[in-house]
């Protein structure tokens, strides 16, 4: 069964900034004037709704880490969607979860002499360069890798919730105050849904010590881990919000445990409908998936099957005669 939350008195935590802020803090008065900008965060019930995350965009549906898959995701009705982030050689944040260019664009037409590839050779100029669409279909030819900026301002168009993927930030070093720096520009990001909404922003990353540094900067943004975390170690991570393991890794033993240490659990990339349905037997809190349409029709099924049980367990009314 779902797990449900509750809490006994509601925490408020105020993160204060300002231009004297210590260096580990993202600056939320770029300018330097001097300003102080307080964000209140409301840590409430951790009863949320279940929901399928529509994973890259809308991969299952278009072209991976596009505008075009962020408005598919929209078309589809998901509410949430997740992105993966990189940068670029003159310090500019795109969207791409590979590496390289290889595999999702023309990189290999247009720059024949490039080889291996990677992001981090190119700059912004170069990588609006590349065709970022025909590789997935005729009709997408033209699409191109997006900045985070205009992802960011495509989100807040579609009034979609974020799961921020920071991929091999090893390679990127310092990408967790860049990020930092954008999303606390952009004030709507550092506000919390409320809590029988999904989350408003989720940061995370397969580098565990790469959550903590963004964490650091951005202590009101919640936080995931992603893989699977071992059971002897997650009482270290309770400073995060989730863990997010692969879900061939899983059992309902292991999602108690997380949730146990008031953890959420949103495994990934699950596009099998009959794996939807186990994993929400399972008693996750939600799902990462291509498909969100396909998602979301096992999570209202998932959700009736669990009310007709409800209805079925609560006694019927005594017949009382005047």
């Amino acid at each position: 069964m779902h797990r449900i939350g509750i809490v006994v008195g509601a925490v408020s935590l105020f993160v204060a900034v300002s231009a004297s802020a210590s260096p580990a803090a993202p600056a939320l008065d770029p300018a330097g004037t001097g300003s102080r900008s307080v964000v209140e965060v409301q840590h409430a019930s951790p009863t949320r709704p279940l929901i399928a995350v529509s994973h890259r965009g809308a991969a299952g549906h278009a072209p991976e880490n596009t505008l075009a898959a962020l408005d598919a995701a929209d078309e589809l009705g998901a509410e949430t969607v997740e992105i993966d982030i990189q940068r670029t050689a003159d310090n500019h944040i795109v969207l791409l979860h590979d590496t390289t260019l290889a595999r999702t664009t023309n990189v290999e037409s247009v720059f024949p002499d490039r080889s291996p590839y990677l992001v981090g050779d190119f700059t912004l100029r170069e990588i609006k360069r590349l065709d970022a669409g025909s590789w997935f279909a005729p009709s997408f030819t033209g699409e191109r890798i997006p900045t985070f900026d205009e992802a960011l301002d495509r989100l807040e168009r579609l009034d979609l919730n974020l799961f921020l993927e920071v991929k091999e930030p090893a390679l990127y070093p310092g990408i967790e105050r860049a990020v930092a720096e954008e999303l606390a520009g952009r004030r709507t990001w550092l506000e919390h849904n409320p809590a029988w909404e999904p989350r408003k922003l989720i940061v995370q990353s397969f580098d565990w010590d790469s959550v903590r540094r963004s964490k650091s900067l951005l202590p009101s943004v919640p936080h995931a881990l992603l893989g699977r975390v071992p059971e002897a170690r997650i009482g270290e991570f309770t400073w995060a919000h989730m863990i997010n393991p692969n879900h061939t890794t899983i059992d309902a033993a292991y999602v108690r445990r997380v949730q146990d240490a008031g953890l959420e659990i949103m495994p990934y990339t699950i596009n099998d409908r009959q794996r939807m349905d186990h994993v929400l037997g399972l008693g996750v809190d939600g799902f990462i998936t291509d498909f969100p349409d396909t998602g979301q029709r096992a999570i209202a099924d998932f959700n009736g099957g669990r009310d007709a049980i409800d209805r079925a367990a609560t006694p019927a009314p005594a017949l009382v005669r005047y």
